[in-house]
This record gives C-alpha cells, structure tokens and sequence, in this order.
C-alpha cells in the first residue's frame, strides 16, 4: 500500500511538472509570437502612371528587332498618422533599339502599411523592405498588362532584392550627408 502511495506521488508529481513545462513552452511560443515582427498592409493603389510609345504606328510596320530594356527601380517612404507609412515603389522602363525609343513606362504604386514594432530604429528599415516586397507583384502585374496593352510583348519584371536596394539608398543618403557636412 506503500508502494501504490509512492508511486501516485510521484505521478502526480510527473503531472504538475508536465503542466509547468507545458505553460512555459506556451509562454514562451507567445512571447516570441508578439516579438515577430510584422507589415500589414491596408490599402494599395496607382500613384502615378504613364504609358508611352512614341515611335507608334511605325514601331509595329517595321519591326526593329529585339529592344534594349533598362528598368530602374526606387523606393520612398513616409510616416503618416497612427503609425501607417506610405510606401511608394517606383518603376521605370524604357525600351529602346538603336536610336527609337520604343515605349516607357513610368510607374508610382503605393501602398499604406503598418507596423506592430515600435522601435524606430527596427521600424524604417522594416517598412522600407517589407513594403515594397508586398507591393512588388502587383506593380509587376500593372508594368506587364500596359505593355501587353500597348502592343507589345508583356515585360515581366525579374524579382527584386528589396534589402540590397534598401542597404544601396541608404548607403547613398550617408554620402550625399558627408559631402554637405564637408563643403560647409
């Protein structure tokens, strides 16, 4: 009888260690589940935009060949109240063969996002990168039904490294600083 005592301590013990173990696994996955850091994104939308092919109807009569493409691709952000940002990701595109220009596309698309960090430190860059990354294949989608649209054949935009792109402007807006810092 003993025996049957000691041992339903001891299970009893085993439960309430299992409990304890449990509910701090749990705090623990919740705690890291509110450290996660997140972009919520509330609304997108065409800031700005232009479709032009100026070297039409004669582009499609004599077809030049195989265009030169450069796209150039630029993010800004800006704070507006409750803790939204907007975010803009700006695209350009020109399409050229040997001296006509064949179309250019020019695309602000924006997007009003939020963030559950409040580090400021965290926030900018968070929203800087995350932003246009949510925002990107939608923008993609605008860029490759106008040239569809126009004529052509859908320029379809190749991923982007929205990080690089970030740690690139950034880089730059600490250059043009240190250079109006030394011709003062």
């Amino acid at each position: 009888m003993a025996e049957s005592k000691t041992k339903a301590k001891e299970e009893k013990a085993k439960t309430e260690t299992g409990k304890k173990a449990s509910e701090k696994a749990a705090a623990g996955i919740e705690t890291r589940q509110a450290v996660q850091p997140q972009v919520a994104l509330h609304a997108q939308y065409i800031k700005d935009f232009s479709f032009e092919s100026p070297s039409s109807p004669d582009v499609f009569l004599n077809q030049p060949g195989q265009p030169n493409v450069e796209v150039a691709v630029n993010v800004a952000s800006s704070r507006l109240e409750n803790n939204h940002f907007e975010v803009v990701l700006k695209i350009a595109a020109t399409a050229k063969t040997e001296d006509k220009t064949i179309f250019v596309v020019e695309l602000s698309y924006g997007g009003i996002a939020s963030s559950n960090v409040t580090d400021e430190k965290m926030l900018h860059p968070l929203i800087a990168i995350e932003g246009p990354r949510l925002l990107f294949p939608f923008a993609r989608a605008v860029v490759a039904n106008i040239t569809r649209e126009g004529g052509f054949l859908p320029l379809n935009l190749n991923p982007i490294d929205f990080l690089a792109l970030y740690q690139q402007n950034m880089a730059q807006q600490q250059a043009a600083a240190s250079s109006a810092e030394k011709s003062k």
